[in-house]
């Protein structure tokens, strides 16, 4: 069976897990996309090359990542790699752990202070960019 990759359906996947709306990567896109744009792009089997490299960058995603993802291949995987019987990784009882818990909770609790401040980041981008449609 010849399957194809459904690139607007990964667009769509992408964005959501970044948690990013429609009408958000229209403003980025530019001027001339809207929402309505975004949802007829989304359901686009194939889209041009030039436009991924422009969402690729928006998003910060590899074209190829667009290109190649299959969202059926990667359940198959799991679910082949992994069972609940008592032979998989899930049951596993290890009586001697090899990280140190409080390094793993300061090493947490640094990367959700890095995550907060380029929330931050990003927040001030956001404002800076709706007050420059707000002057215009």
């Amino acid at each position: 069976m010849d399957y194809k990759i459904h690139q607007g359906r990964n667009v769509k996947r992408f964005r959501e897990m970044l948690g990013i709306k429609q009408e958000a990567l229209a403003l980025d896109l530019g001027d001339d996309w809207n929402q309505k744009k975004i949802s007829l792009l989304e359901q686009k089997e194939t889209i041009e090359n030039q436009l991924l490299e422009k969402i690729s960058e928006v998003l910060k995603i590899p074209v190829e990542a667009f290109q190649n993802f299959d969202e059926e291949q990667a359940v198959n995987i799991i679910a082949n790699t992994f069972s609940l019987d008592n032979g998989s990784i899930f049951n596993a009882h290890n009586t001697n752990p090899i990280f140190n818990p409080i390094e793993t909770i300061l090493k947490l609790h640094e990367e959700k202070i890095a995550l907060y401040e380029r929330m931050l980041k990003e927040k001030d981008e956001m404002m800076s960019r709706l007050e420059k449609l707000l002057d215009k």
